[in-house]
């Protein structure tokens, strides 16, 4: 619910005011409000993202094989802004039944949006999103390639050195990039009086001061550096177990070419 503090105009709210708000007014079913939007983003956006890093990082590599630090940014970069791209009506979606009374399902969100506002509006703030998304997954994978790379080899397949990078890389980025979050986020309510990023940033400064870049970034951080660092060492731990299997086959296969030859 960090959606919560981040749209709301009333300066001063905190993440536990917050809390103790959607508690008192919602009950205990407010906390996951909006969730059903966010599992159904989460799965497609994770995939789409994961693979298409893989494949952008063989894009970008030197003839010689070899990718630089350069190169991880260019592919998590293109990772991030291609998932973003294929799920963004989900996340619009997801928000408006976040912040919005008035509206029960996901389904009912999506219709009142197209005849009120058109199909322009499941793309309102995508600007500011690719833009924000891509430093983002940049910094976050290519700082968690390069950190593994850094760790001892008797440690890397280990799933506790994955979540450590995990976390760290996230942290880092996360503290880097949340201001444009907070700038996507706005842009994309409805009534919003931004039209552009360069609108966007100067009048938060104004309205709520430097603070206003982050705000919501305590119960954002809470929910999306587990969220990061759990489907990193996730990912990370699958691709060892399948190197590894990998290895072992062709292994087993040799053997038995070398006993019937």
């Amino acid at each position: 619910h960090s959606v919560r503090m981040a749209g709301e105009s009333t300066k001063g709210i905190g993440f536990v005011q917050a809390m103790a708000e959607i508690g008192k007014e919602e009950g205990i079913k407010g906390y996951w409000k909006g969730n059903l939007p966010q599992v159904i983003r989460i799965i497609p956006y994770s995939a789409v993202q994961l693979f298409s890093y893989e494949v952008y990082k063989k894009v970008f590599r030197r003839k010689d094989g070899e990718l630089t630090v350069f190169g991880r940014l260019a592919a998590g970069a293109c990772a991030g802004m291609t998932s973003t791209l294929v799920t963004y009506p989900l996340d619009v979606l997801r928000l408006r039944l976040a912040v919005q009374s008035g509206h029960s399902t996901m389904s009912l969100v999506a219709l009142n949006m197209l005849r009120e506002e058109g199909l322009a509006s499941f793309y309102g703030g995508l600007g500011p999103s690719l833009i924000g998304i891509a430093p983002y997954i940049a910094v976050n994978f290519c700082v968690f390639d390069l950190m593994k790379k850094s760790v001892p080899e008797k440690y890397k397949s280990r799933p506790e050195t994955s979540l450590a990078t995990a976390l760290l890389s996230a942290t880092f980025a996360t503290l880097m990039c949340y201001p444009l979050d907070t700038v996507r986020r706005q842009m994309q309510m409805k009534g919003t009086p931004y039209n552009t990023i360069f609108d966007a940033i100067p009048g938060i400064v104004e309205r709520d001061g430097l603070v206003g870049l982050y705000r919501g970034f305590v119960p954002n951080a809470l929910k999306n550096l587990p969220n990061s660092s759990i489907k990193l060492t996730a990912f990370d731990t699958m691709k060892i177990l399948i190197s590894t299997g990998q290895k072992e086959l062709e292994k087993i296969m040799q053997e038995n070419q070398e006993k019937t030859s």
